[in-house]
């Protein structure tokens, strides 16, 4: 028999309270830095980590999947500009995380991924202790950067740390390795305590030169055909005011990219989003805010862009500049800090754009616009992806203050398109890598940080990678409607297997119903065959403030291979000309 315990005295009470241990330190660390939210998955060795952290007043918000609760973590730290916090288990919950962490990374969005570790001993000599993994190693090909804590007074040091690298120059992901051992050891609480330290201007203002601010305004000056590009970054920047007396003061139009709509209304007249093809394509100065010229920009190169285009680039990070075209005016600082030198150092009436090109680009756009107008006007039965999501439009204009969230090929592709922003950050969506999987994350985070409703639109294969977050938005309660475009395929319903029953390889279930799933978890389903069903779901799904989802049925003919990016399909000898088999 095991002999009872003694009972708890005064004194023993006291020297308890005395004593501290990783796990009280590191939730002390993130307070103390005003971190007030966790997403993560539980398990050994971080389930008390959580518990405490709930205890000491930090909202942990679990997920079912440690890949959804990263990706809500980085957007969390996208939408407020301070670190967001993952936290998962050891080993395959570490490399669940590792693809949201990534994928922050790519996007430039400061977050931190705490995770448990087996003890180093073990490790390092490969024991096989359990979930046994250098997680460190692992982490650093894909981060910004990586630190482990091998000593309980060091998680003061290694929190700060973690958060600044996060979210100072240009932002990207964290990963912080915490053994077990670690968060279980003890030490004496005064100590302790005097380990911890708040950050002090953690992401401080970067200024850039006089002179690289003269060479770019010099440049601009002289341009007949001049153009400004907003990236996500300029979104990130909250420099709002700054950007609009940018765009305003100078008179140039500007094209936005996906997640920087809403900096200015989509309907700002200098805008030039619908008729993006000829600015760029004849732009002779261009103005990167927040932008890089990646994949997603056809890397600067012509024909789709004027091959005597001479580039302005700002961006905190100097070894971005020349990364696929010439910068001729480099100008490297944050945002806010750029474009109010830029206003200070420019005469009045120096930079102007000539009238003529507004008009043309205003032209194309009154034609594109009109266009685009006609195709949404039709209601053909089945429904196809323009008829439902001009719904959602509708309904976004009448509520600005959701968020949107949007993921797929074609359901991401047309949406870009038909779906307008008036407000600042309330659109996400796959990003830089273009990654599925997002979804469901992004849209927890955005309900759990502003409080606002969220409308998700997802491609009926996109929403597959996040599915079962569903169950977590119930749980919390969370005013997230989740739309899906279900055409029954991965890019379209309609391929076949030639030779078996088994289905093709973009083949999904066309009789699928999403809107049961969330009944199943206490939410609000709908099936919507028409627009006008779309309004009416979405219109009530809105008014009740809870977690809902509409499920479309789409034509499964509608939709093209791969939506907009189907040249990025390597064409072999096969492509369109596959034989099946004999058996």
């Amino acid at each position: 028999m095991t002999a009872p315990s003694a009972p708890e005295t005064a004194a023993t009470a006291d020297a308890r309270d005395e004593l501290t241990d990783g796990y009280h330190l590191v939730v002390d660390a993130l307070k103390l830095n005003d971190i007030d939210t966790i997403y993560g998955v539980v398990g050994i060795p971080i389930t008390d980590l959580a518990r405490l952290a709930q205890a000491r007043g930090i909202r942990y918000i679990g997920f079912r999947h440690e890949s959804n609760a990263g990706h809500a973590a980085a957007a969390a730290g996208y939408l407020t500009k301070k670190p967001g916090v993952a936290l998962t288990v050891s080993a395959p919950g570490f490399l669940n995380g590792l693809v949201a962490l990534a994928n922050a990374t790519t996007n430039c969005f400061p977050m931190v991924q705490i995770s448990g570790s087996s003890e180093r001993h073990l490790v390092d000599l490969k024991q096989g202790d359990y979930e046994e993994m250098d997680q460190l190693a692992a982490a650093q090909p894909f981060v910004k950067a990586a630190y482990r804590v091998s000593r309980v007074e060091d998680i003061g040091r290694g929190i700060a740390r973690a958060l600044r690298t996060a979210i100072s120059g240009r932002p990207g992901g964290v990963y912080l390795d915490i053994p077990a051992a670690v968060l279980g050891s003890i030490m004496d609480k005064e100590t302790g305590d005097k380990t911890l330290s708040r950050l002090v201007d953690p992401a401080p203002r970067q200024l850039p030169a006089p002179e690289a601010v003269d060479r770019a305004i010099e440049l601009l000056a002289g341009a007949q055909r001049p153009l400004i590009l907003l990236g996500k970054g300029a979104a990130y920047a909250q420099a709002d005011d700054q950007v609009r007396d940018f765009v305003e003061s100078t008179g140039i139009p500007y094209v936005p990219m996906s997640m920087a709509k809403g900096l200015l209304p989509d309907n700002h007249v200098q805008s030039a989003a619908t008729a993006r093809s000829l600015a760029l394509k004849k732009a002779d100065v261009v103005v990167l805010v927040g932008a890089r010229l990646n994949w997603l920009l056809n890397h600067g190169e012509a024909p789709s862009w004027n091959p005597d285009a001479k580039f302005i680039q700002i961006d905190i990070e100097a070894k971005e500049l020349d990364s696929n075209q010439p910068i001729a005016a480099p100008l490297v600082g944050d945002i806010g800090s750029v474009l109010e030198a830029i206003a200070e150092r420019t005469k009045p009436g120096q930079i102007a754009a000539p009238a003529a090109w507004r008009e043309e680009l205003a032209a194309r756009s009154a034609t594109n616009v009109a266009k685009m107008a006609e195709r949404l006007k039709a209601d053909p039965s089945p429904m196809q992806f323009m008829g439902a999501l001009k719904a959602v439009r509708d309904v976004l204009h009448a509520n600005p203050e959701a968020y949107l969230v949007n993921e797929g090929a074609n359901a991401l592709d047309i949406a870009r398109n038909v779906i307008d922003m008036h407000v600042p950050r309330h659109r996400l969506d796959s990003g830089t890598w273009g990654v599925m999987g997002i979804g469901m994350g992004y849209a927890i985070a955005a309900a759990v940080e502003s409080g606002k409703p969220v409308i998700a639109v997802e491609g009926d294969s996109a929403f597959g990678f996040s599915g079962m977050e569903l169950e977590t938005i119930c749980r919390y309660n969370l005013p997230v409607i989740t739309v899906i475009m279900n055409n029954g395929g991965v890019y379209r319903g309609d391929d076949v297997n030639p030779l078996e029953n088994d289905p093709s390889p973009t083949t999904l279930m066309l009789a699928a119903r999403h809107d049961k799933m969330i009944e199943a978890f206490g939410g609000k389903g709908y099936r919507a065959t028409t627009p006008a069903e779309v309004t009416a779901a979405l219109n009530e799904a809105l008014a009740s403030g809870g977690p809902a989802l509409i499920d479309c049925e789409i034509d499964p003919s509608a939709g093209t291979e791969s939506g907009h990016i189907a040249h990025l399909n390597p064409k072999g000898i096969t492509v369109g000309n596959i034989t099946p088999a004999k058996k």
